[in-house]
């Protein structure tokens, strides 16, 4: 895709970030990760994201916002809310950590600049998503807009997972060769087991069924 250009991934170490770390390894000369604490209850995956990062030979680095997960009460950042496991009707879900893939996408903008960077890749998804707001095309389109604006400059988002539901995503991993890796290595789980996870939560539940999905197309195809 370009070859000769450098991309900054916006990287937690789940599985949508990570497919999208290798498929910007894939698509790009030479790729940068950037991880965030921001007062996350299950902070661990961050040091998954720096050995994904270090075993993909890619250059890592963390930033601490932890200013993010005091802005508003979310169950990810506040150990005394009970975690909503279904979208709330007429709502987004108590998971939902207001401004983080704002300031995400902000700060990142602001680092990649310093590196001479102006390709940023982010796992956002609109078609398999828990109804987060930030995740949403017309947000990104938006946010690229601002951000060029903002710094005089010409920034490029991709999100390469933004029409692909989670089926389709583990249909990428298997074909950039990850798919164990995305599997076994990662963590999506809100309650913080690395892999298949606790089963439960609303994004082992969406991972899982994606994965079956994903499988059962495979196995058929085979037969």
């Amino acid at each position: 895709m370009m070859k000769d250009e450098k991309a900054l991934v916006v990287f937690s170490g789940g599985q949508d970030s990570t497919t999208c770390l290798y498929w910007a390894i894939k698509n790009f000369g030479k790729v940068y990760a950037l991880s965030f604490v921001y007062g996350q209850k299950h902070v661990k995956e961050v040091e998954l994201a720096r050995e994904i990062a270090r075993k993909a030979g890619v250059e890592f680095s963390v930033m601490d916002v932890s200013f993010i997960g005091s802005l508003g009460r979310n169950s990810l950042t506040d150990t005394s809310i009970t975690m909503d496991e279904e979208k709330p009707e007429g709502g987004v879900p108590n998971t939902f950590v207001p401004g983080r893939n704002l300031f995400f996408l902000s700060i990142a903008a602001v680092h990649a600049r310093e590196l001479g960077i102006r390709h940023l890749v982010t796992g956002v998804s609109q078609t398999d998503f828990s109804g987060y707001p930030d995740c949403r095309d017309s947000f990104i389109k938006s946010l690229n807009v601002t951000l060029n604006l903002a710094m005089d400059d010409q920034f490029v988002i991709h999100t390469p997972l933004m029409w692909l539901d989670k089926a389709q995503t583990w249909a990428l991993a298997d074909e950039l060769g990850v798919f164990d890796i995305i599997r076994y290595e990662t963590l999506t789980c809100y309650n913080g087991v690395v892999g298949d996870g606790c089963g439960h939560c609303p994004a082992c539940t969406l991972r899982r069924r994606g994965l079956e999905t994903f499988l059962e197309s495979k196995n058929s195809k085979q037969e």
